[in-house]
């Protein structure tokens, strides 16, 4: 696990990225920007009334003396934001619900990012994933050829880094979706150097069982092909035939992916979900996830039971991800 962020530690230094908290008050945000400010691989920027978040830190003897507080009551520019969020809500907004709406910590750190004022997002050890994600999807958006978000986790044991998803946001994604997700899925396993090699998951291994499932996942691999015909991927495989070089000698002769997949997506949330719990806590396989992916710029959700050490390693994700 100290081997994976080392790397990215080691791609940060000298290209310090803004990363903004939006959950100023929360004492393990506090405890991580400190840790985050003083390494100076990761400038913070915490969200909140600047009197109250300093003094809060000074009684838990943190240093504050480089890290930003803002206050979306009183922030200078203020005016310029709401005028960017109702341009960019294109009518979904007024200019008197922006000005409210820009006052929510979510809001208002997410339009820091979208204006350039930070480089990416960490939220959610207080709200939920939706306070987190829709700021994100109404705001930053998704890139171009990219209609949906998605969760993924690095799945880490010793030596070994796999890709998992989607984990965590889509609950019944059809074939373009899935698509997308491997796509995108192999782009985020570029940033922990997995070079990737895609397997489309189902209960069946080309064609070995015919349902509305398993023909959802081969037209997905169409899908995904056209759309990144440089990048190795095939299936629909069993999760044995694209892990195991024995199987897919017989159960897949001639696929692209010969029991060598290091990026797995799931046919839905539910096997995904089930799928990384099980390589967790059977197979000890650490979990760094979930790491959103497929947006403009980068927004991640903590889960509210996180500690500081959780908190620390998405930003550092995140600032990865900003480079």
């Amino acid at each position: 696990m100290s081997n994976l962020f080392d790397t990215l530690k080691d791609r940060l230094t000298g290209n310090t990225k803004r990363i903004v908290f939006p959950e100023g008050y929360d004492e393990r945000i506090l405890r991580a920007a400190a840790q985050l400010s003083g390494e100076g691989l990761v400038e913070p920027v915490l969200v909140g009334n600047p009197d109250e978040v300093k003094q809060k830190a000074a009684e838990l003897n943190l240093n504050f003396d480089n890290v930003d507080v803002l206050n979306p009551a009183d922030y200078p520019e203020f005016d310029a934001m709401v005028a960017s969020f109702v341009e960019r809500r294109k009518g979904k907004a007024t200019e008197e619900q922006a000005r409210k709406m820009l006052l929510d910590e979510n809001y208002f750190g997410t339009m820091l990012v979208y204006m350039d004022k930070a480089d990416g997002l960490v939220s959610g050890a207080a709200h939920s994933t939706a306070d987190t994600v829709r700021p994100a999807l109404q705001i930053i958006k998704t890139k171009p050829g990219i209609k949906k978000t998605s969760g993924i986790f690095i799945m880490v044991r010793q030596e070994e880094k796999y890709v998992f998803g989607d984990c965590a946001i889509n609950i019944s994604p059809n074939a373009q979706d899935l698509a997308e997700i491997a796509i995108a899925s192999a782009e985020t396993a570029g940033l922990f150097d997995i070079d990737p090699r895609v397997a489309m998951l189902s209960f069946s291994t080309k064609g070995s069982a015919k349902s509305e499932e398993t023909d959802k996942v081969a037209e997905a691999v169409k899908i995904a092909k056209e759309m990144k015909p440089e990048l190795t991927l095939d299936g629909e495989f069993q999760f044995d035939s694209a892990f195991v070089p024995s199987v897919a000698e017989k159960k897949a002769p001639g696929a692209d992916i010969q029991g060598d997949a290091n990026v797995f997506v799931f046919p839905g949330l539910e096997a995904g979900n089930i799928g990384y719990k099980i390589a967790q806590r059977m197979g000890n396989f650490d979990a760094v996830g979930p790491i959103l992916q497929g947006l403009n710029k980068p927004v991640n959700d903590l889960s509210r039971g996180c500690d500081t050490g959780d908190v620390y390693k998405l930003a550092i994700i995140t600032a990865a991800q900003a480079l």
